[in-house]
């Protein structure tokens, strides 16, 4: 029998405010164990929460961006469950009434659309950290610095298929919340979380089989990789006549596996009620519309106009607005060389391999776009060659110089002068007769191998145009 996989992802977006979202501790990453915390976040006796403005305007912005629906009341629940780092007992989120629904996102893999529907969008406080057996110490600790901690917990409609699907739709979301500016997307210190439910059923039918939550993914290719791990292991059970059991399990990355972690929880576990503390949250249209007025332009929106605005190609318009920074690089490039495709290829080729596509990288890189956008014109003088240019971009990425100034210390200037390029083609024709002999009988494939002897005997600075011309004349 043929399955196929049904995915929701349960994405934990950390929200980039300053302070948490019931107190006003930081949320700054890598302070010392517990000192980022109050009576408030601590949930002491006696202590009241109150709502940080801004983590309500970033959910809206997201929601917005994700084509949800902005409810004009929405609620905060108590979600009861204990464990360490969880002084109060329970976690306040969001239940019955979330702030966002009822939207959707568009990913492309292998160059075919699908629409993945956002269920919901709610707000809640993270939990603290239990940290065990670090550095051969035996005893356990709770850092709670992290208790507070704005999250917006984002949930799909399980209409993802794939594997392929699930990594595809993580990677839009992330590039869409730091187009926001709302999260950082940083995925190794867990600012993008991801919690995958995956079930199989037989090709063609509508009832959903028995779901397995997958949870500890930290990357796209973990997201990936577990998901494929649970699609064979859960074909395997159904095949020799077991059944899938709705439990946790974890993805052990060093053992590329996924482990039973515990039973599911349902949501009647939670014994969620309304937050006595909070009252209602109400968000009229004039709010709404203001948040509006503050959306960037979306990588979507970015990608169709890069396409009509540069007359690019679709795949280096979705490579180039992956991030927003790439989009600027490429942009502020672009204005200086106007030339957009040929600025396309060297940064979707020899920037984002020396920055590894990230986003950091980009912004750091030694290589400024105004640089780039110099060599290119001097490609297109005929100051240097292509070749030669390859080079002076290796030399701005180490020495951070202008291509001018490259040019220049190491005399890569092109060669023109056809009576110069003439004397190292008859140098080449008469070290190589047996070549000679080939060519003259019919191998013109032959050609290639005395350009680059020429290439090489200048140094790569030889016109390529003319030494293919003064070769054709003298051979």
């Amino acid at each position: 029998m043929e399955y196929e996989a049904v995915i929701g992802l349960e994405v934990h977006a950390q929200l980039k405010t300053k302070s948490k979202i019931f107190c006003g501790c930081s949320t700054a990453f890598g302070a010392d164990p517990n000192h980022h915390t109050c009576p408030v976040c601590l949930g002491m006796p006696g202590v009241l929460p109150v709502l940080n403005r801004e983590v309500v305007n970033y959910t809206i912005r997201t929601g917005l961006a994700l084509n949800c629906t902005i409810n004009s009341v929405s609620r905060f629940a108590r979600k009861n469950y204990f464990y360490p780092d969880l002084p109060k007992g329970y976690q306040i989120s969001q239940y019955e009434l979330p702030l966002c629904e009822h939207g959707h996102l568009i990913i492309d893999v292998n160059g075919t659309e699908r629409r993945i529907g956002i269920t919901r969008i709610h707000m809640e406080e993270d939990a603290g950290k239990n940290i065990h057996g670090e550095k051969g110490d035996p005893s356990s600790y709770v850092d709670l610095n992290r208790t507070g901690v704005p999250l917006m917990e984002i949930v799909s409609e399980p209409d993802i298929r794939t594997p392929e699907e699930a990594a595809a739709y993580m990677r839009k979301l992330r590039s869409i919340v730091r187009y926001l500016d709302v999260c950082d997307g940083n995925m190794e210190e867990g600012s993008l979380r991801c919690d995958a439910n995956i079930s199989l059923r037989p090709v063609g039918a509508t009832e959903l089989g028995v779901k397995a939550e997958l949870k500890n993914m930290n990357s796209f290719r973990n997201v990936q990789k577990a998901l494929e791990y649970e699609v064979k292991r859960q074909t395997r059970l159904l095949e020799e006549g077991g059944s899938v059991i709705q439990e946790t399990r974890l993805w052990d990355t060093d053992r590329g596996m996924t482990l039973s972690m515990r039973g599911k929880e349902e949501a009647h576990d939670y014994r969620y009620f309304p937050d006595p503390d909070l009252v209602p949250l109400q968000v009229d249209h004039a709010w709404i519309e203001e948040v509006k007025g503050t959306l960037p332009e979306l990588p979507d929106a970015k990608r169709e106009r890069f396409v009509t605005e540069y007359d690019l190609p679709r795949y280096d318009a979705e490579v180039l607005t992956a991030s927003r920074e790439l989009a600027a690089y490429f942009e502020e490039c672009n204005k200086r060389a106007q030339s957009p495709k040929v600025v396309s290829n060297w940064i979707m080729g020899d920037l984002l391999r020396e920055c590894k596509g990230d986003e950091q990288e980009i912004l750091s890189c030694p290589v400024r776009p105004e640089m780039l956008a110099e060599m290119i014109g001097m490609i297109g003088k005929g100051t240097i060659s292509g070749k030669i240019a390859k080079t002076v971009f290796a030399e701005m990425m180490r020495s951070g110089k202008s291509p001018g100034v490259i040019v220049k210390e190491k005399n890569l200037v092109q060669i023109t002068d056809e009576g110069e390029i003439v004397k190292i083609v008859e140098e080449v024709i008469a070290a190589n007769p047996a070549q000679v002999d080939q060519f003259r009988a019919g191998k013109e494939k032959v050609l290639g191998f005395f350009v680059g002897q020429v290439m090489k005997a200048s140094r790569g600075k030889a016109n390529p145009a003319a030494v293919n011309k003064l070769l054709k004349e003298r051979l």
